[in-house]
């Protein structure tokens, strides 16, 4: 194959997805912290899938650039996390090295990959090397120089696999934490598994979705584009608990573990309170699963097999009413405060129902939910922004892997015509402090200036456990230890979470220190921290603590010092 159409390109960036939506669970596998939120490959996954999703719809007869320009406004769209934004940059700079043309050769494909580089590096403030930046730029650059007039696509494709996989390969010569950990860098793998599925598919080995692959969508649409199965609808409503005799809850695994039974997922938090719709084949299994984490309040289901059959003969069947509600995208996304003020707002992401309540209070005027496990996309930010029509918009990300996803939002609304701000908070603690140096009195200039400049005042920390065995920064730490972060490097870790909260304060907490304040998680109650809380107060006398319940999952404790 001496060039690329229309319906090769499509085949080559469906492939891509498929083969990356095969292999994202070990893209995860490659966090460097040993703490339970590696991400990397979800956020990919998703990105990719909503390209994916977006030239699937396209016309037979759509041009080449058309199916380049849609995919990568799919992937703009969808972008979550560092790797899916940079990702999305880089297919967005392929695209425009199309435009005008109808068959792309070797050296035009070299090309679109250079250009791929560059605008992903012009989107990234402070590129960092060892990373998904390294192989692409490494990876195309050696292309370039391979790359001869007349040379078969797959030969290209190829080369730059081969070169890709070298750079990953060196990632943590570049990195020190990888090498210290002993991986490559996930997002480099992830691009390295996008390249992959392209040359596959362009020597006619298309990659289809391995169904067995495990599905931690959090997006039911975007979980998968194939054709669904009839079977068992089946909804339940559940009780929380007692943790004395049921499972600690965590959503991220309940969800994951679902989505490999089932499709048209939706799962609904409400403190103790869990509401799941799902389409399965083996509704026993959902049920036995669910369980181990509460009890039933409501059951319902139905054989939609059967219904279907009946519907093809003729038959009347009786009409489906949901038990679970399956709320409109921005309805479950988005949790609009009643603090009004017609020329300014501000949108924050909270990761726990206690959280949102405090954003609210504080005068948040809109909550996008999501955090260290499941990233917003920039659509989602778009979707808040698009709700309001204030003058003025300041965006609070409060996770350092949600900033660039509010920063590509605010980009493309700034473009049509509104006035976005986005405060770079990179925890909840930074958060709440640059909504609190709000001035609705001041301009926004001015507001930017000092609500950016207040995230300098405040030390974060969190206590989460840790998912394997490790050592970093000459701490060991064992499967199942608790582990204390400080400004995002591990400082301690043992096998108790209250023990670990003390360690971690002793880190945080010095001479200037006037206010501590700690949000609870799911798996903490203010009784069982009570006499932690006693120690504290012996600890540091002079320190003012506030202690909230902020409902968060993962992470025991959230920390402030100020």
């Amino acid at each position: 194959m001496k060039t690329i159409n229309n319906h090769i390109l499509k085949q080559l960036l469906l492939s891509a997805s498929n083969n990356l939506f095969n292999h994202y669970p070990e893209v995860d596998a490659l966090n460097v912290f040993p703490v339970p939120d590696g991400d990397t490959g979800i956020n990919m996954n998703l990105t990719l899938t909503s390209g994916a999703n977006e030239i699937s719809e396209l016309n037979d007869d759509a041009s080449l650039y058309t199916i380049a320009k849609t995919f990568a406004h799919g992937l703009l769209m969808g972008a979550r996390g560092n790797s899916g934004v940079i990702t999305s940059q880089i297919f967005r700079g392929f695209a425009s090295a199309f435009e005008g043309v109808e068959e792309v050769d070797s050296i035009l494909l070299a090309q679109a990959f250079r250009a791929g580089s560059d605008a992903a590096y012009k989107a990234v403030m402070r590129p960092v090397e060892g990373t998904i930046l390294t192989v692409i730029r490494e990876s195309s650059i050696a292309l370039s120089t391979q790359v001869e007039e007349g040379m078969p696509i797959e030969k290209t494709l190829k080369i730059l696999l081969s070169e890709a996989n070298k750079s990953l390969n060196r990632t943590p010569e570049l990195l020190p934490v990888l090498k210290e950990v002993g991986v490559v860098d996930s997002g480099g793998t992830g691009l390295v598994r996008i390249i992959e599925g392209m040359y596959l598919a362009s020597k006619d080995e298309f990659v289809n979705r391995n169904s067995s692959t495990i599905s931690t969508t959090m997006n039911a649409a975007a979980a998968s584009i194939a054709e669904e199965e009839f079977g068992y609808c089946t909804e339940f409503i559940m009780s929380l608990g007692p943790d004395s005799v049921k499972k600690i809850f965590n959503q991220k695994r309940f969800t994951e573990w679902l989505n490999t039974h089932g499709n048209s997922l939706v799962v609904v938090r409400d403190e103790d309170i869990v509401k799941v719709h799902v389409h399965t084949l083996t509704p026993g299994e959902i049920l036995t699963f669910a369980q181990q984490y509460g009890e039933f309040l409501k059951l319902k289901i139905e054989n939609m097999t059967e219904q279907h059959h009946a519907l093809e003969n003729g038959a009347k069947v009786e009409e489906h009413v949901d038990l679970v509600s399956e709320e409109k995208e921005e309805e479950k996304t988005l949790d609009v405060s009643d603090y009004v003020d017609e020329h300014n707002a501000i949108i924050a992401v909270s990761s726990g129902s206690g959280i949102s309540q405090y954003f609210k209070e504080i005068g948040v005027t809109m909550i996008v939910s999501g955090g260290q496990t499941m990233n917003p996309s920039s659509e989602d930010f778009l979707s808040a922004i698009n709700k309001l029509e204030t003058e003025n918009i300041f965006i609070l990300p409060n996770n350092s892997n949600i900033v660039m996803a509010a920063n590509q939002a605010a980009d493309l609304a700034n473009e049509s015509g509104r006035n976005v701000f986005v405060i770079p908070s990179k925890t909840i603690p930074q958060g709440i402090v640059a909504a609190l140096n709000f001035d609705p009195e001041s301009d926004p200039e001015e507001n930017l200036k000092n609500m950016k400049y207040s995230l300098k005042r405040i030390k974060s920390g969190e206590v989460t456990f840790s998912i394997r065995d490790c050592e970093l920064n000459g701490i060991k730490i064992a499967k199942d230890d608790f582990i204390g972060i400080c400004e995002k490097e591990i400082v301690c870790g043992t096998t108790d979470k209250f023990e670990c909260l003390l360690e971690l304060l002793d880190k945080m907490v010095d001479e200037e220190s006037a206010l501590l304040t700690i949000f609870l998680g799911d798996d903490v109650t203010r009784d069982d921290l009570f006499a932690t809380k006693k120690e504290i107060e012996k600890r540091y006398p002079d320190l003012n603590i506030d202690i909230k319940d902020g409902h968060q999952n993962i992470y025991s404790f959230l920390i402030g010092v100020e």
